[in-house]
């Protein structure tokens, strides 16, 4: 009899350990679940990036001497710094957030207003209505976005930093990094996703450069489009 309840006060003793050790795998489970969250609803500060009237005159002027030229039969080159592009979009993107920020003049360009091909004018409202704002820097070779975008009635921040390039016509991105809120995303799901976005066939068609534009490229802090 003793023994009998020697080996069953025993078990029982190893019995608990376990317990305690599955207790706390979940709890911190739990744990690491809303320090993720909480990560993630962070939003993350905007960029210092400088926006003015006068860089979205200079960025239009730009694009309407590419396009005579073009017109003309002549190659081209646009170059746009890191002020004129952000003011370019700032004062195009029809966006909630920079609307009343928009002090440049309205675009006379139906190239540069016009939606990529493929795009409806559904998925275009859909995605006006989502993103708060936009911001880009031009850092050496790179390109780094930064959107705010508005997630079931509360604002979040996604940051992707990549190279842009061009290949066969169409829009190529190469990841660098990611961050969902203050999140990072680690780089194997940002390459994933990218590439399941860049070789989706509904997306393709989207992706698609302007039959003029030969290359696209980040180069000294500037975003350059080569036109044939």
């Amino acid at each position: 009899m003793n023994g009998t309840t020697s080996s069953a006060a025993s078990a029982e003793g190893k019995t608990v350990p376990w317990k305690r050790i599955f207790q706390i795998i979940r709890w911190t489970t739990y744990a690491i679940v809303l320090v993720a969250v909480l990560m993630i609803m962070h939003a993350a500060p905007a960029p210092p990036v400088v926006i003015s009237s006068q860089a979205a005159a200079r960025a239009e002027q730009k694009i309407q001497d590419v396009e005579q030229a073009v017109s003309a039969g002549q190659p081209a080159t646009l170059r746009l710094d890191e002020t004129e592009l952000n003011s370019f979009l700032s004062s195009h993107l029809d966006i909630s957030s920079n609307t009343a920020a928009s002090t440049g003049p309205a675009s006379s360009s139906p190239t540069a207003s016009a939606p990529p091909t493929g795009t409806s004018p559904a998925d275009i409202e859909q995605a006006r209505s989502a993103v708060r704002d936009v911001k880009v820097q031009l850092i050496e070779d790179r390109v780094r976005a930064y959107v705010v975008f508005d997630f079931h009635g509360k604002d979040m921040t996604l940051q992707l930093e990549g190279r842009l390039g061009a290949s066969d016509g169409y829009l190529r991105f190469e990841p660098v990094s990611g961050q969902l809120g203050a999140l990072p995303i680690p780089q194997s799901t940002l390459d994933a996703a990218v590439r399941r976005m860049m070789d989706s066939p509904d997306n393709r068609e989207k992706l698609r450069l302007p039959a003029e534009i030969s290359d696209l490229r980040i180069e000294n802090g500037e975003i350059i489009a080569s036109y044939k």
